[in-house]
């Protein structure tokens, strides 16, 4: 049992939790709680930290049996090592996926048309995981990203995606505007969302391969992308509200999509 949290696993995942250096070095990231340890496919953990109190919790035989390597800790050293404030007793140390920009592009196995999410410059964890656990919902195919877009690993992004990081593709990219040359000729119409938009969002058609471009939440698209872009969409406003949050944003574009796409 672990004691202390001066212990070299317990730096390491702690390490893991706090830099996302750390976490693309060493291409592993931290899960927390029994419901997202459960979803986790058993090959992809590398170690499973306990406290010393799981080990009577039901799920505990179920979470351990398949898993390679189980460390127990004090309920104390968990604690202090734990994201969050009222710790389950379970984390994982979890293998990350890699996905291509080609996956991206094509069909998923559904053979539906790809609908993805295009984030430049998305800053805000809580954004981030709002929008892979909404792009789920909406049969969204994939997240592509570029390099200045939050680490998807972050603990935050981890625990607000609620299991979606684990079904949802994503890819990061270091050339957006090549990407998007990628996407355009690979047949993907790419629709801007834009404050000074020329066409409501709802008077397009997403029933075809379609990606959405969403910026960052402070100054939105960048031009260089907007002029990329087939067609500028906005979200019309009534009151004083200039814009909308980009997770919410997203969102309602993506259910737009999801409306057409089942009629």
């Amino acid at each position: 049992m672990i004691t202390s949290t001066a212990n070299k696993q317990v730096k390491y995942v702690s390490a893991l939790l706090k830099k996302g250096k750390a976490r693309r070095e060493e291409r592993l990231f931290v899960a927390e709680g029994v419901r997202m340890c459960l979803e986790i496919p058993p090959e992809r953990i590398r170690t499973l930290y306990i406290s010393d109190s799981f080990r009577g919790n039901p799920h505990y035989a179920e979470l351990t049996e398949k898993v390679r390597q189980v460390e127990v800790l004090t309920d104390t050293v968990f604690a202090a090592l734990s994201d969050t404030r009222t710790p389950q007793g379970v984390m994982a140390v979890v293998e990350q996926r890699e996905y291509r920009l080609e996956e991206m592009a094509a069909a998923g196995s559904t053979g539906r048309p790809p609908l993805l999410m295009v984030l430049e410059q998305l800053q805000d964890p809580g954004n981030l995981g709002t929008i892979l656990r909404a792009g789920e919902g909406a049969g969204a195919t994939g997240i592509l990203m570029d390099s200045g877009t939050a680490d998807i690993y972050n603990p935050k992004v981890v625990r607000s995606t609620m299991g979606s990081l684990l079904r949802v593709p994503f890819v990061y990219v270091e050339d957006l505007d090549e990407a998007l040359v990628f996407l355009k000729k690979a047949g993907i119409r790419l629709c801007a969302t834009y404050l000074r938009g020329s066409r409501d969002y709802d008077k397009e058609d997403y029933r075809k391969a379609t990606a959405f471009l969403i910026g960052n939440e402070g100054s939105g698209l960048s031009q260089e992308t907007v002029a990329r872009a087939d067609v500028r969409i906005r979200i019309p406003m009534l009151g004083k509200v200039e814009s909308l949050n980009a997770a919410v944003a997203a969102s309602v574009v993506m259910y737009e999509a999801a409306r057409q796409r089942r009629g």
